[in-house]
């Protein structure tokens, strides 16, 4: 674990700095001397016993720089008390991932010496950030300097400072080294391999390793739509009815794809040590509040907001806000409709090149509305989730992902919907689906590519002259880093790298059987994506604190039931070809109920499948349930020799 950089380059005392804390510029002294004490302070006093020091920053350009930046360490000894608390797995001496305990480190495998290197920078980091989340006010009424900001025991002193806007930001420190040998394996060198997960998970944590790692693992699962999807289009175009077997295809393929993600999902857990590990006890969000209570589990007084309130707020605002954006969502696809008809008509009174072209450009014109509006709604759905005042982050992030997908799915999708079986015109259907996949995924490199790239070496740019114009040519490698970090923009999780694959799965699975080329431009989209992520999370981004994850979470929900509505979509329009229709030309209520009777069984189908392919390979399973035997055997034994205790000590034994 060496980051390859240290605060004696700054001229104050020597070690490895790995985590960024920003106080305010206007921070009192004395709340500022309070937080430095208790961070430093043993933990039998209450502290996080961590190394910190102050980085003092030049004049630039006539203005005084914030003074209240700090840089926090630790010794190696307490990183790995730090790793049994937070419960870290590792790979025991005898290949099952155990929790570390420091009494046992010796027994566990690559623990050699003193543990140089046996914890990942990521777990470095995401140590010192629980400890300094963890850093409990104790018999403070406020922070010394800021009587209004009140304290109230055993409740997080980061968080509160935070809320009050006291802590601008804390961040984990890029490791300069590191991150030119990972850049180097992932994305400098263009190469059809794998990538390098385990590298991205010891920088980055298991949380963004699982992402890239579905990104992978989606992008080579639609090789196989794609292959079939070429000769589909060179050979079949106007052909619709032979793409019934397509569809079918199709409806296999999304179920049989999300079954072995959960699989190679959970090798990938237990690997990163996260399958079995205990979901630590959530503390209430930052932003969190309310009156002052009592908590009922853990007994200490924090704000309590009731839960009528909430229910009122978003069954009496939230709810209907996302009605009415849905109308309006409805009501532009109706104007697209109407500019749709206009192109058709010009087009059929003056046939040539120019009114060709002109036929494309309402879809275009459709498809850039959708992306504003998708982005306008996700800041109104996160502010009104905020407004709601949820308590815990995974409720919050939960009610967010329900108002984004809804919104996002009906506003991308519902006029393929609508062209498909209100107007049922598959040359439409075809050329909108193509039309919008394609400048969705123009707009979005665009916008997570080459934007962020150009902003960000604008940036670098700026800070880097303005740090050699103050202090020459004498080298400050850690100054200058940092404050290249600190304006840096902050990574605001996978959210909406998820939501983007969530989409591009729902034109694939929906409505492919009628656009064959939706996998191809899918696949082609997404290695661009692995390129273009990769070099957004080295050198565009904060590097964010690693974010344990043991699978994909409530996406995995979201793509199983776009899987579920896609064997509904695929078998209505099997139902809609003309090669189905000519078997029932007398009864079409007939063809109805034996369609409904097809999709009920692939319905079943999938079930099945889902239930006879297991989520956890043997050989997984066969290792959890021996640590799962092995804890109870030591619970056990720990009993026994407590029992035996007590007896002699009354005299029994």
């Amino acid at each position: 674990m060496q980051l390859g950089l240290s605060v004696s380059d700054s001229d104050v005392s020597s070690f490895t700095p790995l985590v960024v804390l920003e106080l305010a510029d206007d921070t009192k002294a004395e709340a500022i001397t309070w937080l430095l004490n208790r961070i430093r302070d043993k933990q039998k006093n209450g502290g996080a016993e961590l190394l910190v020091d102050q980085l003092l920053f030049p004049a630039q350009d006539g203005q005084k720089s914030n003074p209240n930046v700090f840089v926090v360490g630790s010794t190696l000894q307490r990183l790995l008390k730090g790793a049994e608390d937070v419960g870290l797995f590792k790979e025991f001496q005898d290949g099952i991932m155990r929790g570390f305990t420091y009494a046992n480190r010796e027994s566990f495998k690559d623990f050699y010496g003193d543990g140089e290197g046996f914890l990942s920078d990521a777990e470095c980091q995401y140590i010192i950030k629980h400890e300094l989340d963890t850093l409990r006010a104790k018999n403070e009424e406020h922070v010394p300097g800021y009587p209004k900001v009140k304290l109230y025991p055993g409740k997080s002193v980061v968080r509160r400072l935070q809320s009050k806007g006291v802590l601008v930001q804390y961040f984990p420190l890029h490791n300069k080294e590191d991150l030119k040998r990972l850049s180097f394996s992932w994305y400098k060198k263009i190469k059809l391999s794998f990538q390098p997960l385990d590298d991205i998970r010891h920088y980055f944590g298991e949380g963004l390793a699982l992402y890239f790692g579905f990104l992978e693992y989606f992008t080579f699962a639609l090789v196989p739509m794609a292959l079939i999807g070429i000769p589909y289009y060179l050979f079949d175009w106007e052909d619709y009815d032979k793409y019934v077997l397509f569809a079918v295809f199709n409806l296999v393929w999304s179920t049989v794809f999300l079954e072995v993600w959960k699989r190679c999902s959970a090798t990938f857990a237990y690997g990163w040590g996260t399958l079995s590990r205990k979901k630590a006890f959530e503390e209430p969000r930052a932003g969190f509040h309310g009156a002052l209570g009592f908590n009922p589990i853990t007994g200490r007084e924090e704000p309590v907001y009731p839960s009528s309130k909430r229910q009122l707020r978003i069954y009496l605002v939230s709810v209907p806000f996302v009605l009415l954006c849905l109308y309006l969502s409805f009501y532009v696809m109706m104007v697209y409709f109407d500019m749709e008809n206009w192109a058709i008509s010009v087009y059929n009174e003056n046939p040539n090149f120019g009114t060709g072209i002109l036929l494309f450009v309402p879809s275009i014109i459709y498809a850039v509305v959708i992306e504003i509006m998708n982005l306008l709604y996700r800041y109104a759905a996160e502010f009104l989730t905020n407004w709601e005042n949820h308590r815990l982050e995974s409720s919050f992030q939960n009610h967010l992902v329900l108002k984004v997908l809804v919104f996002n799915f009906v506003n991308c999708f519902a006029s393929l919907f609508y062209i498909a079986f209100v107007m049922q015109d598959m040359v439409l259907l075809r050329q909108s689906l193509a039309t919008l996949l394609i400048t969705s995924q123009i707009l979005n490199q665009v916008m997570e590519a080459f934007l962020p790239y150009w902003l960000q070496r604008r940036r670098n740019k700026k800070v880097h002259k303005r740090m050699r114009r103050v202090m020459g040519d004498k080298e400050l490698p850690l100054l200058e880093q940092v404050q290249l970090e600190t304006e840096m923009n902050t990574y605001l999780g996978t959210f909406d790298d998820y939501l983007e694959q969530f989409l591009l799965f729902g034109y694939v699975s929906l409505f492919s059987c009628v656009y064959p080329l939706a996998a191809v431009l899918v696949v082609l989209n997404n290695i661009t994506e692995v390129y273009s992520d990769a070099f957004k999370m080295c050198h565009v981004f904060k590097r964010p604190f690693s974010e344990p994850a043991a699978n994909i979470g409530v996406w995995q929900l979201a793509f199983e039931t776009m899987s579920i509505i896609a064997v509904v979509t695929n078998c209505a329009l099997i139902g809609l070809s003309s090669q189905v229709k000519a078997y029932f030309p007398e009864s079409e209520t007939q063809m109805i109920l034996i369609v409904v009777a097809i999709e009920h069984v692939l319905l079943a189908f999938k079930f099945i499948l889902a239930f006879v392919i297991p989520d956890v390979p043997k050989d997984i399973q066969v290792k959890l349930a021996k640590l799962e035997f092995d804890s109870l055997e030591a619970l056990k034994k720990r009993v026994k020799s407590q029992l035996i205790l007590k007896l002699q000590y009354v005299g029994i034994l």
